[in-house]
């Protein structure tokens, strides 16, 4: 029985370190390209070996001065952009899923409904409605106009939903005994307990909005109001000559995705793990 465990776990190791490897060509790729000129970057096709002779940092000079620097005006929108959605979709997301777990009221579970329901829509459909909105509100080419849209998503309300209905109403009842309002209780009680899936979340809306591209390229017009996925497609032509900028680009904008991963994967993992099986 032993020996049975032990060979499947050195065959799951393998193929997980199998498929590991393969995720991390493409972006073994990205790398060594953006430190090589356009002409090398496809020159023999595409290729994952390192040349020193043919890299240089040139890409990212060029980018940082391309047009006056438009790139850090370009990070800038999207951070802001990232900080702002996350912010709101983490507050009324998780008041939302925290509702619907914890609250008895009429019309919960239709409500519940709508939300999966939504779950199962395309999210491409919506984006003539949501033009229209968007346009008679008077909120085209403003960062609220990219942000109102989704800062209500179904799926974060049903992570929020899952993870809340675990735990147990007697920390509300007995809150309520001694006075607290319903909002002391959210956000002194509740939200504490939540912090794993306020981790997972936080994680996987910076990554939809950082990396946010038709949306925010169907809103803005004007260049210093572009994301870094919309202002990089700018950069190309129609003969593809600047692929340098866009790999650079790329590249430059992987490192803050990274960075919160690294300094937020415990509670990444954990929120994942818990909020998947409870309900």
């Amino acid at each position: 029985m032993k020996t049975r465990k032990r060979i499947s776990s050195i065959i799951t190791t393998v193929v997980l370190a199998i498929v590991g490897f393969l995720i991390l060509i493409p972006f073994w790729f990205l790398l060594i390209s953006s430190f090589k000129n356009s002409a090398d970057i496809f020159g023999q096709g595409l290729n994952i070996h390192l040349d020193f002779s043919k890299m240089s940092f040139s890409n990212y000079g060029k980018l940082l001065t391309n047009n006056d620097g438009i790139f850090f005006t370009w990070f800038k929108n999207s951070a802001m952009i990232t900080i702002v959605q996350t912010l709101a979709v983490l507050a009324l997301c998780s008041m939302v899923g925290y509702g619907l777990a914890q609250y008895r009221f009429k019309g919960r579970n239709f409500i519940f409904m709508l939300v999966l329901i939504m779950l199962m829509v395309p999210g491409d459909i919506l984006l003539i409605p949501m033009y229209k909105l968007i346009t008679n509100m008077g909120l085209m080419d403003t960062f609220a106009g990219v942000i109102l849209p989704g800062v209500i998503p179904p799926a974060t309300v049903f992570f929020f939903r899952q993870y809340a209905i675990g735990i147990p109403h007697d920390f509300a009842e007995a809150a309520r005994i001694d006075g607290a309002g319903e909002f002391r209780i959210f956000f002194q009680i509740y939200a504490p307990m939540m912090k794993p899936a306020f981790g997972a979340m936080t994680i996987m809306t910076s990554m939809g909005a950082w990396n946010n591209f038709l949306w925010p390229l169907i809103v803005m017009r004007s260049d210093e109001n572009l994301v870094i996925p919309a202002g990089l497609l700018t950069a190309m032509t129609p003969y593809g000559n600047n692929y340098d900028i866009v790999f650079s680009g790329s590249m430059m904008s992987i490192i803050p995705i990274i960075i919160l991963f690294l300094f937020n994967q415990k509670s990444f993992i954990s929120g994942m793990t818990i909020g998947g099986v409870k309900g």
